[in-house]
């Protein structure tokens, strides 16, 4: 159905314009904006923008969707230890992966988001079953999901550095040619980039996967053209671990299997050094910035900076719900757009609101390979955006909109989602999905839970205290 948006506020250069913004609708359901301008003629249905700012959907750029059902448990833990006490607790059945995926899904088209990616953590023996859940989950909220099973070939004992010791690690239960031939197979059964479904490559990262396990992944991501993923230096351990492992930096060892490149992003890049940049700046690698769980975790500070200043597109994640422990994405960007101030005394390098929409929007889709599909108003692209209601009491009193979204705290500010051209959030609420349902569902397929203990997390602060020398 072709639809006209009239007299809605955009950005324009510094300030704003009020325009109309014309969608075609195509019968296969693919759509395209026609124009922007003010005063054109009615086309198709008409809807009210008077008092509204249209933005282009933001990506999340960094989750696992089925961490939502230990958000809240875990201590403050680092990273190393965290994890562990991940491990022992996580989903066992299909349809928590399926609800937790709904949940995320709405969480991120109710602040601003249109994609997401998921770095999907698979049930051990249900790893189809896994994604087959989460993709029914963000076919049904109605929005654009790159999903990159979360894989590794050695066991979570490799991740830490052995600190010149000896450590006996048992075998991973699951083997590279496995793991390499379940991803051709999650290829051909669930890629469907025209339905906004896509599957990527996203091995867990340096610290739990073999050599041949990234190659692999290239090998696989070059055939069938998906885009790449995984963590890069998240801690001041995986730092160490990949000189120990590798003679030389994580990022260098990536770009020497040729997993860098303009289809990949990199959760996190809290711990590259200054000549690691240079990789990643003329690969066109993303970093996905992920400043509320590197802040829970006691993991850095990413040099964003840094990165923006030498070129590198840098977008935003929310990270998964147990390490955040939330998907609101707009509290993501706020954080990450203002965490950096004090490391550069420059202000001139200092992210503004409207480049921090940027980097949300089309950072996130150059991140995906989608620049020229989604990422900004533009005639030619998909109708890929969110309509801000500027009547909400957290966008008032009238200042600046793009300043008050981004540095202030809004609160059920969305009025309105499109996903290519599609209307999946319309009044606030989402269009098909039922969240009265979805909540009591996410109740009763949980309970409260305190004083849990992990061995894993014990054996493991043994290690991690001796190689930290704390």
């Amino acid at each position: 159905m072709n639809f006209t948006i009239q007299n809605v506020l955009i950005l324009d250069g510094p300030g704003y314009q009020t325009v109309d913004v014309q969608i075609a609708v195509s019968d296969e359901g693919a759509s395209s904006i026609v124009a922007i301008a003010p005063n054109l003629a009615p086309m198709g249905t008409l809807i009210d923008g008077r008092h509204k700012l249209l933005l282009p959907g933001f990506v999340n750029a960094h989750t696992h969707s089925s961490e939502m059902w230990q958000r809240g448990i875990i201590p403050p833990y680092p990273l190393e230890l965290w994890i562990a006490e991940l491990y022992e607790f996580t989903p066992l059945k299909p349809h928590q992966i399926y609800l937790s995926a709904l949940g995320t899904a709405v969480e991120t088209l109710l602040s601003g988001g249109t994609t997401v990616v998921d770095h999907l953590v698979i049930i051990p023996g249900l790893e189809k079953e896994s994604v087959k859940a989460a993709i029914q989950g963000y076919r049904e909220a109605g929005i654009r999901a790159f999903v990159g099973p979360l894989i590794q070939d050695e066991a979570l004992g490799a991740s830490l550095p052995t600190g010149g010791t000896s450590v006996d690690l048992a075998p991973h239960y699951h083997g590279t040619p496995e793991l390499l031939q379940l991803m051709e197979e999650l290829v051909r059964d669930y890629h469907r980039p025209e339905e906004g479904i896509h599957i990527m490559t996203a091995p867990t990262g340096p610290q739990l996967c073999s050599d041949t396990l990234f190659e692999g992944c290239v090998d696989l991501s070059d055939r069938y053209q998906l885009c790449r993923h995984t963590h890069l230096l998240e801690t001041r351990a995986q730092n160490m671990l990949a000189h120990e492992k590798y003679g030389c930096s994580a990022v260098k060892h990536l770009h020497d299997l040729g997993f860098l490149g303009d289809r990949t992003s990199l959760a996190h890049c809290v711990w590259l050094e200054d000549e690691d940049i240079p990789y990643l700046a003329t690969t066109r690698s993303t970093v996905v910035h992920n400043p509320l769980s590197n802040l829970r975790l006691g993991s850095g500070i990413a040099p964003v900076l840094k990165y923006r200043q030498a070129g590198i597109n840098v977008t935003f994640g929310c990270d998964g719900s147990a390490s955040n422990d939330s998907q609101d994405l707009l509290e993501a960007i706020k954080i990450g757009t203002i965490l950096h101030n004090p490391t550069d005394l420059d202000y001139r390098h200092w992210i503004t609101p409207r480049e921090a929409i940027a980097m949300a929007s089309l950072g996130g889709a150059t991140g995906l390979a989608l620049q020229n599909q989604i990422g900004s108003l533009e005639v030619g692209k998909q109708a890929d955006f969110v309509l801000y209601d500027l009547t909400s009491l957290s966008l008032l009193p009238r200042t600046d909109p793009a300043g008050l979204l981004i540095l202030g705290r809004p609160t059920q500010a969305v009025d309105s989602v499109w996903v290519n051209g599609r209307q999946v959030v319309a009044d606030g609420q989402p269009t098909q999905v039922n969240v009265k349902t979805l909540r009591q569902d996410l109740f009763d397929h949980s309970e409260w839970t305190t004083n849990r203990t992990s061995s894993l997390a014990s054996e493991f602060e043994i290690r991690y205290r001796a190689v930290m020398d704390l």
